[in-house]
């Protein structure tokens, strides 16, 4: 992981996400380590964290040691991008995508900054 995004597991997932998700979006990347288009989405999110600074918080879920919350948000195909706010999924992406893709799918969730 990096500075900027964070692991979570079945343990902390309550507070790191939903919780979290009450003062600021949350984007979830439910990945493996033997998934090949999960490394290619993870330097993406990396950019797109280092350019949302404290608007969006993105976060890791490993879905092979942590499959009790991959299966209670129906995770079937990795690497699926599940947006939480306000406590609850808000919106969801599932493949890898161009940078453009998935920013065009977060920015709608995002607070205007004034």
């Amino acid at each position: 992981m990096s500075q900027l995004i964070t692991a979570v597991s079945d343990q902390d997932f309550a507070q790191q996400v939903r919780t979290a998700s009450n003062s600021q979006p949350v984007l979830v990347d439910f990945w493996a380590e033997w998934c090949g288009p999960c490394r290619m989405v993870a330097p993406v999110l990396e950019q797109l964290a280092a350019e949302q600074g404290g608007r969006l918080k993105i976060v890791k879920l490993n879905v092979d040691d942590n499959p009790q919350t991959a299966a209670a948000y129906g995770v079937r195909s990795i690497p699926t991008l599940i947006l939480f706010k306000d406590g609850a999924p808000a919106a969801s992406h599932v493949g890898a995508a161009p940078k453009a893709r998935l920013a065009a799918f977060v920015t709608p969730h995002l607070a205007v900054s004034a």
